[in-house]
């Protein structure tokens, strides 16, 4: 069966709404909604010269994608958009798009949701506490997420997400690393169909804290807790120093990589694969991917903007939903 995705815009100042746009000429292996702004999308179309066909779409319609065409489930905006420039007053906007897409797919509307660039600050400014997608998405469906993105040859999951590096340490706890390590191993298998994923953990500190002299952590915390994991039959190595995990050699035979926080691992993974990197949320009831960049907001309405990480997001999305389940028993929404 195909399956059916749910599409954010993100942030409609951005190029969200063009990427959601350029895509519809493509051949896509699913069925596709996007939620958003209707007018929004009509206005970019005519800014980027886009011929692309919009159908407003309600629950539960079928949603056969065919190339200029594009399925919108109406959510307005909140205040008059510009291209390149955020509004705070649309905030509520984002997250509401958001919000009823993630809950769709918890009421089996949506087998996956595909997220586009938001900007934190621009929320934050709107008076409303915020730290990203992938814990506000957490806090609507419930789960404990895991922050994995992958490229090719690479897969980096995060021990820690959106946090400052101050806080980093403190946050790096047995019960956390129990936690991560078991969902990873746990979604290797179960989403990526892996049998006995091999996980590589980095250290935290400098050379892994070069046996306690820089730091720790990793005497105290990090080894401790991957011994007891091993018991459990986890397949683990390290910790290891970070700045040698990553050479070819080393990844060759490994299935996942976990970094300690957000810029240890996700420089790497985007320098080996931008453009074609896909952010996956595990740890979830539902199945989430998203794009590996930012809004952009130079780019947008230029027509300038790469969708090749959008439809690596599509991609991604439709394989874990097709791995998560046998064909014979894959059903849409009736």
């Amino acid at each position: 069966m195909t399956p059916r995705l749910v599409l954010t815009t993100g942030e409609p100042g951005g190029i969200g709404p063009d990427l959601c746009l350029q895509i519809a000429s493509q051949p896509l292996p699913c069925e596709l909604v996007i939620a958003g702004d209707p007018a929004l999308l009509s206005h970019r179309a005519k800014q980027l010269g886009l011929a692309v066909e919009l159908e407003s779409w309600q629950p539960p319609a079928p949603a056969s994608h065919r190339p200029g065409h594009l399925f919108v489930w109406p959510v307005s905006t909140a205040a008059s958009v510009t291209s390149g420039h955020l509004t705070a007053a649309n905030a509520r906007y984002v997250l509401k798009t958001i919000s009823e897409a993630a809950k769709a797919c918890l009421a089996g509307q949506f087998d996956a949701l595909v997220t586009g660039p938001i900007n934190k600050a621009s929320i934050n400014e709107a008076g409303i506490s915020f730290s990203g997608h992938t814990e506000y998405i957490a806090a609507l469906t419930g789960g404990e997420p895991v922050m994995l993105l992958t490229a090719p040859g690479l897969r980096v999951a995060l021990a820690t997400t959106h946090l400052p590096l101050t806080e980093v340490s403190l946050n790096i706890t047995p019960e956390r690393l129990r936690q991560t390590l078991r969902i990873l191993d746990r979604e290797l298998r179960g989403r990526f169909g892996i049998s006995s994923p091999r996980i590589l953990v980095a250290g935290l500190n400098p050379h892994a804290g070069e046996g306690g002299y820089l730091g720790r952590e990793e005497i105290e915390i990090i080894s401790p807790t991957l011994d007891a994991l091993r018991a459990e039959g986890l397949n683990l190595g390290g910790p290891l120093p970070a700045d040698t995990l990553f050479l070819p050699p080393v990844l060759a035979e490994v299935d996942a990589v976990l970094a300690m926080y957000h810029d240890q691992g996700l420089p790497v993974l985007k320098h080996l694969g931008f453009g074609r990197a896909v952010n996956i949320t595990l740890g979830l009831p539902i199945i989430r991917t998203s794009v590996d960049h930012g809004t952009a907001l130079a780019l947008a309405g230029t027509g300038a903007a790469d969708p090749g990480s959008l439809l690596a997001a599509i991609d991604a999305a439709t394989d874990l939903v097709r791995r998560s389940r046998p064909a014979s028993t894959c059903t849409l929404p009736s």
